[in-house]
């Protein structure tokens, strides 16, 4: 079973992840540390380590530089700056012991600490919003206006289905918040902990009620991961690629073919092709497509799980024939920047929203926690999305800038809570309590990691 498994996997699409992966947190790491290096030496800190990943025991390489070694371990856990005098994961005691030197981090007024500690949190929030704009300026925006769905929705998730929605769903609003774009849809539903959608279904206004659990029900469910819905679209036959191995190409089905019958049965939409797919599971099934103003018979047989592979059109294409509208915006540098600051604050936004959900037990929410696997999941393994690359790129280093900024000792939280509480008492903390205080974050930080890695890869906390 074990061999099956790993021969079963697609390993050059989990290589393909994992170089992204490795890539995208290589340079938010790197950044990050470099917000807490500029700043330390800007206040003339002696920095004594600039490392990418851990390094216990030894490193992959090293150099040292004036007084700075700059090195790559062989733990990619992370990275670091050492500077001199600071209580860190390093947990430097004999430097402790010796009387503060004018260039050590404990010697610098309160208000110089926190703005180093807050520098790579700053740095996090400023690349997003530089890699935003940069989104913005290489491929502009596509948004699709809720509204212009002429046939509404299709619901591709069993779950969907199961709570009410229906296919050709007019979705309106959100707990009474109205949907402006469709693709801001499901992930109001998903992040509402509960509520309803109201959806215009056959002309008339339906109550649909969320479960306050739905994102454990999800998550219960174990299922590839795939959208909840999609618009619902005619069923016009994509442009195959030239590597197609499809069951669709095999079978004959060419570009722009249109399915009018799925044996006897008239179909419109693709869902409805689907759906009669799903029933006819390795068995003969005739399709009557339309090419070219006649009528062609084409047999075919869908797989074990009722699929055939057929490519869809293009938003683009869909908007010509007037299935929806694409709307698509421009933008050069000046005008980049304030839609990229606007994106990254939005990303924020909405992370927060879904962080308070993993803390309400009822949501479920937490059993999603994830880490690394679930982290490269997120990347494509059909080829090097640059666009995709940098838009999770920015989504990771939102997250990294709000995760540090959590008031957990040997997080940068922590040392910025410790200090606001120095500069309003006047108290410094003593080194002996900032010790204790570092290895129980650690201790913290670690078990976050076993159990967030743990739901990756045995499924801890989903009763599995």
């Amino acid at each position: 079973m074990v061999l099956d498994t790993i021969l079963a996997i697609n390993w050059p699409s989990v290589g393909l992840k994992a170089a992204q992966l490795i890539l995208s947190l290589s340079i938010l790491v790197i950044l990050h540390e470099f917000g807490h290096y500029i700043t330390a030496k800007w206040f003339k800190c002696r920095v004594e380590k600039f490392y990418l990943f851990f390094d216990p025991w030894f490193s992959i390489f090293k150099k040292k530089v004036g007084e700075t070694e700059y090195g790559i371990g062989w733990l990619p856990l992370g990275g670091y700056v050492k500077i001199s005098g600071m209580i860190d994961e390093s947990m430097d005691k004999e430097q402790m012991k010796q009387p503060p030197q004018p260039w050590e981090f404990r010697s610098k007024p309160a208000w110089q600490r926190l703005i180093i500690m807050l520098g790579g949190v700053t740095v996090n929030i400023l690349l997003a919003f530089v890699i935003y704009a940069g989104i913005l300026m290489v491929w502009g925006q596509d948004k699709i206006p809720n509204q212009s769905l002429k046939n509404g929705i299709w619901v591709t998730d069993s779950l969907m289905y199961e709570i009410g929605l229906r296919d050709g769903d007019k979705i309106v609003s959100v707990n009474n918040d109205s949907i402006k774009n469709y693709e801001d849809a499901p992930k109001k539903i998903l992040f509402s902990g509960g509520g309803n959608i109201d959806v215009v279904r056959n002309g008339k206004d339906t109550l649909i009620v969320i479960p306050r659990s739905l994102i454990g029900q999800l998550i219960e469910k174990k299922k590839k991961k795939g959208r909840l819905f999609l618009p619902r679209v005619p069923a016009i036959i994509g442009e195959f690629d030239q590597k197609d191995s499809s069951i669709a190409k095999k079978s004959g089905l060419k570009y722009w073919d249109k399915i009018v019958k799925v044996d006897s049965v008239d179909v419109n939409y693709f869902d409805q092709v689907t759906a009669y797919m799903d029933s006819k599971k390795n068995q003969k099934v005739e399709l009557t497509v339309l090419r070219n103003g006649q009528n062609i018979l084409i047999p075919i047989v869908p797989d074990s799980d009722g699929k055939f592979g057929p490519p869809f059109l293009t938003n683009a294409q869909y908007d010509s024939l007037g299935v929806l509208k694409v709307i698509h915006t421009d933008y050069n540098f000046f005008s980049a920047f304030p839609a990229g600051f606007h994106l990254a604050i939005t990303s924020l936004k909405e992370y927060i929203e879904q962080f308070k959900l993993i803390f309400s037990p009822s949501t479920g929410a937490y059993k999603g926690v994830g880490g690394f696997k679930t982290m490269g999941s997120i990347f494509s393994g059909n080829g090097w999305d640059w666009e995709s690359f940098w838009n999770i790129t920015a989504l990771f280093s939102v997250i990294l800038a709000f995760m540090n900024l959590l008031p957990i000792p040997a997080l940068d939280g922590g040392h910025v809570l410790f200090t606001l509480i120095e500069m309003i008492t006047g108290r410094k903390p003593s080194e002996k309590f900032l010790e204790y205080a570092q290895i129980v974050g650690i201790v913290i930080l670690l078990a976050l990691m076993i159990y967030a890695n743990g739901n990756d890869w045995l499924g801890w906390g989903r009763g599995k």
